[in-house]
């Protein structure tokens, strides 16, 4: 791999999440409880004097980090990100520069509680900060601003010093890194430099990225970050959706970590339940890893905090599955081999793992790997597959195959697929093979 993006370069502190490939990501905050999607107040232009009511009755009794922690190891994942302040401005760490913050409001730093929490589950510990800062005064109305609409906006910008919101948000970030430990993962949201509706978005030179990064790297140095305070960085960050191939910036194969909610939305949405089913989800991942890539899987915890019932059962699957078949997915990525259709490979040193969305009949042909396969196994079972090498010069009759081009290696399959929600067939290859 070239060295020329940052994110493209490889460093000791950088080698926990190359080979992590699976993170929680949890949305909470204000927003849950209108339970509406985390932007409501984006949604409804809803003034900064009325959502603030949400402070008041904003009562997370439930939320318990260490639940969230344990459920996200058991899910096979190896490190969590938390809102520390979403675009709403409310903050869930205690902080000297505003009193709109948890710690004022319902007596608890659930910051501290996240990290704490992370770290007995032996978790790298990821903290969110949003860029954005709808409840701030000096944050200048853009396309992006609940008030977007109203007639007095523009006027009233000019009376903004836009200045000291950078202030306010260089000294929050000094405060979520000096204050709670070593942070290993630091999720900027998010940059906009456009115009769009006849109003100018923000980027790098409004949050004042470059010594807003330095900032960051001194006071952790080990700490990873992603690419949102629009200057290169770790690692970008596709959203919403799955990239086709392995992520690249000018040719380069860069890190990359896909980000993806389990209904559409990142926060609590009580009426929305156009939830992905597990068997996308689990096909996601070991796409997503096939391309070199992680995915980071949110949950939004109810108005209460609490792990709503079908993320947990979600996150109770995603544990299944990856407690057989984590060694196809943890420290594994993508492979130089070409899968038949309906399936990815994943691959850890001189083991290749077919993932297979579509459980064939009788018969799986996997090209270019004659004579390079020692054993094939179902991984859920470690149970053995019998291989055959396609003879070219034997034509096809009623019970033998024929039409597979020469190196394909054959694997004879059961009529039924295992009992798991995506099959893995384990490979090990000959050492000359890798």
């Amino acid at each position: 791999m070239s060295t020329h993006h940052p994110a493209a370069q490889h460093h000791p502190h950088t080698e926990w999440f190359d080979t992590a490939r699976l993170g929680l990501f949890v949305h909470f905050g204000l927003y849950s409880v209108a339970a509406r999607h985390e932007w409501v107040m984006w949604y409804e232009k809803t003034p900064v004097n009325e959502y603030e009511q949400y402070a008041e009755f904003f009562d997370p009794d439930l939320f318990d980090a260490r639940e969230i922690a344990k459920h996200a190891r058991e899910a096979g994942m190896t490190y969590a990100v938390l809102t520390t302040k979403h675009h709403d401005g409310f903050c869930l760490f205690d902080t000297a520069h505003t009193s709109y913050n948890s710690v004022q409001h319902q007596g608890r730093d659930l910051v501290a509680e996240w990290c704490k929490a992370l770290r007995a589950e032996g978790l790298k510990v990821g903290l969110y900060y949003s860029l954005l800062d709808w409840h701030h005064t000096d944050f200048t109305v853009d396309f992006n601003h609940p008030r977007r609409d109203d007639p007095t906006a523009r006027d009233d910008n000019a009376t903004k010093d836009f200045s000291r919101y950078r202030d306010y948000l260089h000294a929050q970030v000094r405060e979520l890194l000096t204050n709670y430990g070593t942070i290993d993962y630091l999720f900027f949201d998010f940059s906009y430099p456009r115009v769009e509706d006849g109003w100018e978005g923000k980027g790098r030179d409004d949050w004042g990225s470059v010594e807003l990064e330095r900032l960051c790297r001194e006071l952790q140095p080990t700490i990873i970050m992603n690419d949102r305070l629009d200057i290169p960085s770790d690692l970008v960050t596709p959203e919403q959706y799955q990239p086709t191939s392995p992520m690249t910036i000018d040719g380069e194969p860069v890190r990359w970590e896909a980000c993806q909610t389990l209904n559409g939305s990142w926060g609590y949405d009580r009426d929305n339940t156009s939830f992905k089913p597990i068997s996308m989800i689990l096909r996601m991942l070991a796409d997503t890893v096939s391309k070199n890539g992680n995915l980071l899987l949110n949950i939004g915890p109810d108005g209460r905090g609490a792990i709503t019932a079908h993320d947990r059962r979600i996150l109770q699957q995603v544990g299944e599955w990856m407690r057989l078949h984590a060694r196809a997915i943890v420290g594994a990525g993508a492979s130089s081999f070409t899968p038949p259709p309906n399936t990815v490979y994943t691959q850890r040193g001189n083991r290749l793992y077919l993932h297979v969305f579509d459980w064939p009949f009788g018969h799986l042909h996997l090209p270019g790997l004659a004579g390079k396969v020692r054993f094939a196994r179902l991984l859920n079972d470690g149970s053995e597959l019998r291989m055959d090498v396609h003879d070219p010069n034997k034509e096809a009759f009623a019970t033998r195959m024929g039409g597979q081009p020469e190196g394909t290696l054959t694997l004879t399959l059961p009529t039924r697929a295992p009992e798991t929600i995506l099959p893995v067939i384990e490979l090990i290859l000959s050492e000359d093979s890798k």
